[in-house]
């Protein structure tokens, strides 16, 4: 039991008998409410403490052996709950299930678990949501994946025994698997009111949308920040392979405890040999790992959030979530923000604790806040500026296809009808190109790129969706790589995401949110958006193995000189560009600052600009581009 348990029945005993006592009144004479939480303004109160709240640390056998040994893995998990849930108040469960608690620790100062007495209890607990939540009436729940922490097993980078690690809780919450402590007692979740929620930001949010996916009875809302749904996507794309190296072994090793990577390295090296490297193609490794195939299962609302600028977990990840959850109606919302893999407790602080509060309420203790009414999606517009939208991508959208136009100097044109003959243009692919050449100087010509620029918009153009490239191409090798970028050109205040920051600078002063013990405090470092003025932005990428032109699955090299059709998306953006700006798009082979093997065949290629097009996810379709004079 957690250390504050024995003492606190002890002092209620004492009190109850003493005023017993007095009162010469018979035990069962006195009736003692059942303590409730507390609703003010909408939302629940901090009335609950949180130095005397009881901490506990939990082990369940799970029901599979990542490791190989003959044993069933043990999950282990701390948890953390109101005092008043020994007197009979029932309370959800807030759970953040994480690789990282022992290893690279969580949020933007790298908090770890730390048990300072050594009594096999946490002390300090990463992150606030239990300093905020716990007074409030919640219990918050930090699982140790399998293979990390106080979990036995090995990490397999999402595949099956990550993804059951936090589902083994879910289950005993509910009464439908055994939990014991360090002592080896059971002990039960009689005082869980049925219902719970996960969150997490990058591999947490992956664990979440897991757990959710399994279908899980009392796995009510799951909150994914910048978290990967198609691990297949995380380390390639198109059939591109842009993490090579045995990166899930890699990742393996990382979130591994010291002291027992030797051990788990027979698995990591299997994760080594099944991963595909050698050709980067989709696979059952990678369909083992997919969280959108699974989404027809989970019952769970989404509150999701993602940065469209992430080069970490790309933007791809939260979008093609959200179109799955679309189509099986899922309760959803959304926050794109402009930054990268940055939580939203750093980029929008006040809005996103207040918001997750009214979030959690309303699943959690079915507070009507009227949250599901409000709109679906918050959008980043500019650096702090929000707008909100009934829904994603923005009602009105409609695909619009954008033509390539012959240019004269270095520049074809864009237009929304397509060009009357029949016309090639050429290029050879480069794989040392870098992605400054490809954007830089569209005007001038290069014998490693085509570039296609709009005249100066007239009108703002918004586009909210996954655009796509449709091009009819030959290369004179049997393989190529293709790439393409859309790019604002114009002069503009923007959200500065590049250098390694993810868009925000940290501060040395700090704010609290929540309460605090004498050993852990609430309290955290501002942020701020780091800005620049710059003459243009990378809107949004893609790349493509023309190999894998018919599906990712199988790779057929190309005749050399035969023409082929090619299709594929871009990642997703929400972005408006304004008067007086140029749209550009530019098309290039290998995409070396996206792929971690660009293609070294150096093929000559040629384009037919007659059927070549972008299409672009615009809010309203073709007369909003005719208007802002496309």
């Amino acid at each position: 039991m957690g250390r504050t348990h024995r003492s606190w029945r002890v002092g209620v005993a004492a009190v109850a008998a003493t005023a017993l006592a007095v009162l010469g009144a018979a035990p069962n004479a006195l009736a003692v409410d059942t303590p409730e939480i507390v609703v003010a303004d909408g939302v629940t109160q901090p009335v609950f403490g949180y130095s005397d709240a009881i901490r506990e640390r939990l082990f369940i056998d799970s029901t599979f052996d990542s490791d190989g040994d003959g044993l069933r893995d043990i999950i282990a998990f701390d948890v953390m709950r109101p005092k008043a849930t020994e007197d009979g108040l029932k309370v959800p469960v807030i759970m953040d299930a994480s690789p990282y608690y022992t290893t690279l620790g969580r949020g933007n100062e790298s908090e770890l678990k730390v048990d300072l007495d050594g009594d096999g209890l946490l002390d300090k607990w990463p992150l606030w949501y239990d300093n905020y939540f716990v007074p409030r009436g919640y219990a918050v729940i930090l699982l140790d994946m399998v293979g990390t922490g106080n979990s036995t097993g090995c990490p397999t980078t999402n595949a099956n025994e990550d993804n059951l690690s936090a589902k083994q809780a879910i289950n005993w919450l509910n009464g439908r698997a055994t939990a014991r402590n360090a002592a080896g007692e059971v002990v039960k979740a009689d005082w869980h009111n049925g219902k719970s929620g996960m969150i997490g930001k990058s591999y947490d949010g992956s664990l979440a949308m897991a757990t959710a996916t399994t279908g899980v009875k009392g796995l009510t809302t799951i909150v994914p920040i910048g978290g990967p749904s198609e691990y297949y996507d995380y380390t390639r794309s198109n059939g591109v392979i842009t993490r090579g190296n045995s990166y899930p072994s890699y990742l393996a090793n990382i979130v591994t405890n010291p002291d027992r990577r030797d051990y788990c390295k027979p698995v990591r090296d299997q994760l080594a040999l099944e991963d595909g490297d050698e050709h980067g193609d989709y696979t059952a490794f990678w369909n083992e790992r997919s969280y959108v195939k699974k989404v027809k299962n989970q019952t769970a609302s989404v509150f999701l959030v993602h940065g469209t600028n992430d080069d970490n977990v790309r933007a791809d990840h939260f979008s093609k979530y959200w179109y799955a959850l679309a189509e099986y109606d899922i309760p959803r919302k959304l926050w794109l923000n402009q930054t990268g893999h940055i939580d939203p407790f750093d980029f929008r602080r006040g809005e996103w604790v207040s918001t997750l509060h009214r979030w959690f309420d309303f699943w959690l203790h079915d507070i009507q806040n009227g949250i599901m009414d409000e709109p679906r999606a918050d959008v980043e517009r500019s650096a702090n500026v929000f707008a909100t939208y009934a829904d994603w991508p923005v009602p009105g959208m409609t695909d619009t296809e954008v033509f390539f136009q012959p240019g004269t100097g270095g520049a074809g044109g864009l237009g929304l009808v397509p060009v009357a003959k029949p016309t090639t243009l050429s290029w050879q692919d480069s794989p040392t190109q870098s992605q400054n050449a490809m954007i830089n100087n569209p005007d001038v010509p290069s014998p490693n790129k085509l570039a296609f620029l709009s005249e100066p918009l007239t009108a703002p153009l918004h586009i909210s969706g996954t655009p796509r490239l449709k091009i009819r191409a030959a290369a004179d090798k049997t393989s190529t790589h293709f790439g393409v970028i859309l790019v604002d050109y114009g002069t503009d205040e923007r959200v500065h995401h590049r250098g390694g920051n993810d868009g925000i600078i940290t501060l040395t002063t700090e704010d609290c949110w929540g309460e605090s013990s004498a050993v852990d405090d609430a309290c955290y470092k501002h942020t701020q958006t780091r800005v620049w003025t710059a003459d243009q932005e990378l809107v949004t990428k893609g790349v493509h193995d023309a190999k894998n032109r018919q599906s990712i699955r199988n790779a057929v090299p190309l005749v050399p000189g035969q023409a082929y059709n090619y299709d594929f998306p871009l990642l997703p953006e929400d972005y408006v560009f304004k008067p007086g700006h140029r749209i550009g798009v530019i098309v290039v082979g290998s995409y070396p600052q996206y792929s971690s093997q660009a293609d070294q065949n150096r093929a000559n290629i040629d384009l037919a600009l007659k059927t070549s097009r972008i299409v672009l996810p615009i809010v309203g379709g073709t007369a909003a581009a005719h208007a802002a004079g496309l």
